[in-house]
């Protein structure tokens, strides 16, 4: 009886607790940035509905999505005419309006709440490399880079995949050499010039990746010319 009551008087003071921080540090939207309050959430949750999450059927090489079923191992066109030297690509979400601030208050931002959400999609997405993959690698920043942003958004995001799903990850397998600029407005060959010789294995773990089926780790893809570096 007495537990009862004790555990009654708890979950109200939680509620309590809740209730006022929520007064003092609203929550705020993933997508837009705004507090969120009761009568916005409704709208917030058609915004996340709005999100194009990424599924098969999918282009076997780089996982452009295909809008029919056209069998298995089916390429689009880009990866039919110069495939991907990486294996197998997936992605989870597709950048558009719906998705941008999602994903460059994480990257620019620092807004690290939603990894919860960005490992569980990634998981659903590449849940075959994952599991067939010995160990996972982020992509590395620059040191620099990584000063100006005090941490790696592709490192975070591996160490949430790796929690979430039992897999190893290693973050000091790849450095990155060069501080390259930039890789926004950029064309494939542009962006390709811009990272070439850009990253590194370094020498004491050249045994450690040798033979091994390694699964690159990475914020955004665009046109793969970073994930062709590595």
């Amino acid at each position: 009886m007495h537990i009862k009551k004790a555990s009654s008087f708890i979950t109200g003071l939680s509620k309590g607790a809740v209730r006022v921080l929520d007064v003092i540090m609203p929550p705020h939207s993933l997508i837009t940035g705004l507090p969120l309050k009761n009568q916005d959430r409704a709208g917030d949750v058609d915004l996340w509905q709005a999100l194009q999450f990424v599924d098969a059927p999918c282009c076997e090489a780089c996982g452009f999505p295909f809008e029919f079923d056209q069998g298995a191992g089916s390429l689009c066109g880009r990866c039919h005419v110069r495939r991907p030297k990486t294996a197998r690509i997936r992605s989870a979400i597709t950048y558009d309006d719906i998705s941008r601030k999602l994903v460059l208050d994480f990257k620019y931002g620092g807004r690290t709440d939603g990894l919860k959400f960005f490992a569980a999609q990634m998981h659903r997405a590449g849940q075959e490399l994952i599991e067939t993959c010995d160990f996972m690698i982020p992509i590395p920043l620059h040191k620099h880079r990584l000063r100006q942003r005090r941490f790696n958004q592709s490192s975070l995001l591996a160490r949430a995949l790796a929690k979430r799903t039992g897999r190893a990850y290693e973050t000091d397998v790849l450095s990155r050499l060069k501080n390259s600029p930039n890789q926004s407005g950029l064309s494939f060959a542009g962006r390709r010039k811009n990272v070439s010789g850009a990253f590194c294995v370094e020498p004491k773990y050249r045994d450690t990746v040798k033979g091994k089926q390694i699964l690159l780790i990475d914020d955004v893809y665009t046109t793969g010319a970073t994930l062709e570096a590595c």
